[in-house]
């Protein structure tokens, strides 16, 4: 349907007055919802209230109206989304416009209004709708981002207060896509813009840097309205979302997957302590082309390289240290104001530095499990500072290689036993996820210090049963700590906080244990 051109000035009155995170609730009854309001009203006075997912949504509203008018400073948006454009309302488009009245009537100051009913709708009656309150007109493109410019064209033709373009991310660079839309549009529009899925994070955090008004968050990592979106506790205290701006550095891990990495936890608690106005996300990068793409293009300041891409990187820099050129591994990044490329291998310092802290080095006799990047990480720092490094390897032949490149030894599993070491370094992923596994049996675990690499969970049973036997013990928490740390050191040129990024990383892993 063809209308006016909407009003711009109106908008931007109340769009000023928005926190940058918007709650969305949930809930199969609207007890369930109101008490997860309840609980974060305070903390979160900017709430979406999902009418669709209630199974008498009028019903409801009556209880809705008895909690905003006891919290007058909450600013509250009514959605009744339909089936079939993505939400759960199976009533006809009649009964999803008074539902959003009766919403507005309610206490709702913004109403969603999804595109598709909007056009279908009578004129006069979306009118009518937005006379009440604040009309936002909504696009969702569950598959893909495209053609943002010519969505935005149709949904104009509607008047309204707010737009709201969402799409879907399946590369990084669609989240580039996004942000330079609304770069382009912000300024003539109150617009609000995104990207779904995992590969969309980005997005739902530098949209507000790009122009979006505000951006979703969920109640909790297990209450998600959307693929891809963040609990709005976390967008506030690890990724700092109320203080992102235009001079907010960009810094973020990648690799497939990264959903589980608890790199963002420690590095943003970091850059919290230090004062750095900078931010650090998760890239699911599923081809290296496309997170080349988007380092350049966001543009990242620094990056911290998982696998499986801290070998194929190395092609795309155009300089690296030592470590790197040694290992055949990089897992850190730094793009210079030339936009050069520089990489950085610092898993050696998350090798060296736990193990200084509890012994000499120099001609300490040390065991390496593996012969992967970690191990070829701690095998080249350990023997730069003088240790002599035995190296054992389930396929014995990448053992021998390693030793030979690092003039190192390799030794048979059956001669463990008769061999005294100083230091055990666990370098295979063996007892990550399951601390029921380990890379020795019992009697094979002799040594001053043992060293699991793996921090996943805290204690492994290599962990337990060095202790047991009263060993000295380096959880790989340690490791992960002190190779983010020195990260941090050539991002900032700061010292990093250790003792901040530990009590960080230990809580994330004790909440995570116990959900």
């Amino acid at each position: 349907m063809a209308l006016s051109s909407p009003s711009t000035v109106t908008p931007f009155l109340l769009s000023t007055r928005l926190p940058k995170v918007c709650l969305a609730l949930s809930g199969d009854t609207v007890d369930d919802m109101l008490e997860a309001a309840e609980s974060m009203a305070q903390e979160n006075p900017f709430m979406e209230f999902r009418l669709d997912y209630l199974k008498q949504p009028l019903a409801a509203l009556n209880k809705i109206k008895a909690f905003l008018e006891t919290h007058h400073y909450v600013t509250a948006i009514g959605t009744c989304r339909r089936s079939e454009n993505g939400g759960k309302f199976k009533g006809s488009m009649a009964s999803q416009l008074e539902v959003l009245t009766k919403a507005i009537a309610a206490g709702c100051q913004i109403v969603d209004l999804e595109i598709q009913s909007a056009s279908k709708s009578k004129v006069d009656a979306v009118a009518r709708l937005r006379s009440h309150g604040r009309l936002l007109i909504s696009s969702h493109d569950f598959k893909a981002t495209r053609k943002l410019e010519d969505t935005l064209a149709s949904m104009l033709e509607v008047p309204a207060d707010f737009y709201k373009v969402v799409t879907t991310a399946t590369t990084l660079s669609d989240n580039v896509t996004m942000m330079k839309f609304l770069q382009a549009n912000s300024d003539k529009y109150s617009l609000v813009g995104l990207c779904m899925g995992e590969q969309g994070i980005i997005s739902r955090v530098l949209s507000v840097r790009s122009g979006s008004i505000f951006t979703f968050g969920a109640v909790s990592p297990l209450q998600k309205t959307a693929p891809g979106q963040i609990s709005a506790r976390d967008l506030r205290s690890i990724y700092r979302i109320e203080q992102v701006d235009a001079a907010t550095r960009v810094y973020g891990v990648a690799g497939d997957p990264v959903e589980h990495s608890l790199s963002p936890v420690i590095m943003n608690t970091a850059m919290r302590r230090e004062s750095v106005n900078a931010v650090y996300l998760p890239l699911h990068a599923r081809t290296l082309r496309d997170l080349i793409n988007c380092i350049r293009d966001i543009p990242l300041h620094g990056l911290s390289v998982t696998m499986p891409y801290k070998q194929a990187i190395l092609e795309h820099l155009d300089n690296t240290d030592a470590h790197t050129a040694k290992t055949g591994a990089c897992n850190t990044v730094v793009r210079g104001q030339n936009g050069k490329l520089y990489g950085f291998n610092t898993d050696v310092s998350g090798v060296v530095r736990p193990l200084e802290q509890r012994l000499t080095i120099d001609k300490a006799k040390i065991l390496v499990l593996g012969a992967g990047g970690a191990a070829r990480a701690a095998v080249f720092g350990l023997s730069e500072r003088g240790a002599e490094v035995w190296i054992l390897n389930r396929t014995a032949a990448s053992g021998q290689k390693l030793a030979r490149q690092a003039k190192a030894h390799s030794i048979k599993r059956a001669d463990l036993k008769k061999t005294a070491f100083d230091v055990i370094v666990n370098a295979t992923p063996v007892g990550m996820g399951n601390s029921k596994d380990c890379p020795l049996k019992d009697d094979e675990i002799q040594a001053k210090v043992v060293f699991d690499m793996v921090y996943d969970p805290v204690e492994t049973r290599l962990i337990r049963v060095a202790r047991s036997k009263g060993f000295a013990v380096i959880p790989g928490v340690e490791m992960f700590v002190q190779q983010a740390a020195r990260q941090f050191e050539i991002w900032t040129g700061k010292p990093a906080p250790t003792g901040d990024m530990l009590r960080a990383v230990t809580v994330s892993l004790q909440e995570r244990a116990s959900r």
